[in-house]
């Protein structure tokens, strides 16, 4: 197959004239050099950086290039099966990245996976949908001193992106979702899960009329997901919806104004050397098996959409960052800001179990089940998680914990932690709103090479003492007389049984990460001197460079991120329009 994959060559005689010079090159190499001048240049396709693309695009006076990493993750039947989203580590879409050593984890070093390919993280993800709550978002506001991101005011963006779709097979989802709170013209598929409520997701409702504590939530996305919600994921149709596939559709990679390019690292941003003020809107690129590198610089805007590890990785190998940090690799500095790759915030998790009576369920082998997906998109295959309903909670307000520890949640309507409601009793207790803060740092100069990642998990006191007390909130829940006759007990680890030293060494020695990170260049008011982007995601003492992915989050978000992150890309296109 030649390098150059052109839908104007492939289907010349059934598009219209004007789409006929539309590409996707597999490769630089065979980008041509005479190419016409791009007024944007997406620096990483990913999840935010297929929107942008996309939105863009939309304007045919808009040139736009997407610079990718990795291959095109559309159609690849190991990204598209929901049930094998953990196949992930066998394919070529994942960075497979590995964290230093955390000593708040007793010095285990743990793997990080990051999606390399069209649709980023969103093509390899579990693909849960969980927005957050109305609080995260208004915090948001503060933070940045711009109320433009609270929850009302992202609320139409919130909806733009989503396309909600009944259930794969088609049941009748009535009573397990809020129709009032999605968007059914957007480009991000969302469904519930594709099996009928079980004896065991029965007990969970009745459990939510018994115990005020842990009540029924209709729909985890209106806002206040405290309680016990139905589970919602980036599914259409049985299959994977990722940013890829929702956002660069066949019809929009035939736009002639879009050119995508693949297989093509990017190494740096640089600095235009005829502008008296720092203006950067050229990116140095370079073939993914190596070979020579070569610049493009965007007539507008370059947008960088790398990831919470790509992004700050490349702006370090720039020149932007620590000046000390920098300075001591060898790298010039160019724009001395501190906090680029500083103050990653994770969702750190546990293991934990209960006992169970088996209960009487139906299975399905697991060549049925392919056969199923594989004739109309049914049957368990169309599914990731066993868990139909997820627990959101907080501690209650008198937690002993809190007369020591400010509560580190952005306020009442956010969870504290997040648990799968599994059948089996086994599950993940997630911390959602750790003091923990890690960084990212180069091993060297050389932009190939992968960065240092510290998550430094479990380094804040308060997060170990927070996971005891969001154990016994669930050795609560499972006490509820809805489990009569189904738990048998609690099979750990029990805070109230161990020793504090032998409970502390349990969690260190287990500990995981969530696969949540954000926050490695942080937006802050345009007048602070901390963070990295201003309220608009522009670089701070700089023009014509924007950061649009996780990394700019001021911390993680009570929420899987990527819902956030397609919200945040949205907003992001409309104040990218507002000035052109």
């Amino acid at each position: 197959m030649p390098a150059l994959i052109s839908v104007a060559l492939v289907l010349a005689a059934l598009l219209p004239p004007h789409l006929v010079d539309a590409a996707l090159y597999q490769n630089l190499d065979a980008l041509p050099t005479n190419v016409k001048p791009f007024d944007f240049i997406v620096a990483g396709g990913g999840t935010a950086g297929s929107v942008l693309a996309s939105r863009l695009s939309e304007n045919r006076d808009f040139n736009v290039l997407l610079i990718e990493a990795g291959n095109d993750t559309v159609g690849v039947i190991e990204l598209e099966v929901p049930a094998w989203a953990s196949k992930r580590n066998d394919t070529e879409f994942n960075w497979r990245f590995e964290s230093e050593p955390m000593p708040g984890l007793n010095n285990r070093t743990l793997a990080i996976p990051r999606g390399r390919g069209l649709g980023g993280s969103s093509a390899i993800n579990a693909m849960a949908y969980t927005r957050g709550s109305a609080d995260d978002y208004d915090n948001w506001g503060r933070v940045t001193g711009d109320s433009r991101w609270g929850w009302n005011a992202l609320w139409p963006y919130i909806q733009r992106h989503e396309r909600w779709t009944p259930p794969a097979g088609g049941r009748d989802p009535t009573g397990q979702f809020d129709p009032k709170v999605h968007g059914y013209e957007g480009n991000t598929q969302t469904s519930l899960v594709w099996a009928e409520p079980s004896d065991f997701d029965l007990r969970v409702r009745t459990n939510g009329l018994l115990q005020k504590e842990f009540p029924n939530v209709l729909d985890l996305n209106a806002g206040k997901p405290i309680g016990a919600t139905w589970l919602q994921s980036t599914i259409g149709n049985g299959e994977r919806c990722s940013a890829a596939k929702g956002y660069l559709t066949p019809s929009v990679r035939e736009r002639p104004n879009l050119t995508i390019v693949l297989n093509t690292y990017i190494t740096r941003v640089l600095p235009s050397k005829s502008s008296k003020k720092l203006d950067i809107r050229t990116v140095e690129i370079a073939p993914r098996d190596g070979g020579a590198r070569r610049t493009l610089t965007a007539s507008k805007e370059l947008i960088l959409s790398a990831g919470v590890i790509g992004s700050p990785q490349i702006l370090l190998n720039s020149g932007i960052g620590n000046k000390a940090d920098l300075t001591a690799l060898g790298i010039p500095s160019v724009l001395d800001v501190p906090d680029v790759g500083q103050g990653i915030t994770e969702h750190v998790s546990i293991a934990a179990s209960f006992g169970t009576v088996p209960l009487n369920q139906t299975t399905i082998d697991d060549a049925t089940a392919l056969a199923m997906w594989q004739q109309n998109r049914t049957g368990p295959l169309t599914e990731r998680f066993t868990s139909h309903q997820l627990l959101w909670f907080r501690l209650p307000s008198d937690t002993p914990l809190f007369k020591q520890y400010k509560d580190a949640s952005t306020g009442p309507t956010s969870p504290q932690f997040e648990w799968g409601l599994d059948a089996t009793g086994g599950g993940t207790l997630v911390l959602l709103s750790p003091y923990s803060r890690g960084s990212l740092k180069l091993r060297s100069n050389d932009p190939f090479a992968k960065p240092r990642i510290d998550y430094n998990l479990l380094s804040h006191p308060y997060d170990l003492a927070a996971l005891k007390e969001g154990l016994r909130s669930l050795k609560r829940y499972y006490s509820g007389p809805a489990w009569d006759g189904y738990i048998t007990g609690f099979k750990g680890p029990d805070p109230d049984i161990l020793s504090d030293a032998e409970f502390e060494k349990t969690i260190r020695d287990t500990a995981f990460t969530t696969l949540h990170p954000v926050g490695s260049a942080q937006m802050s008011p345009r007048n602070s001197k901390r963070g990295v982007v201003d309220s608009e995601l522009r670089l701070k003492s700089a023009s014509g460079l924007r950061i649009v992915d996780a990394s700019v989050f001021p911390y993680v978000p009570a929420a899987h991120s990527q819902a956030p992150v397609y919200i945040l890309a949205e907003r992001a296109v409309d104040l990218i329009r507002s000035v052109w």
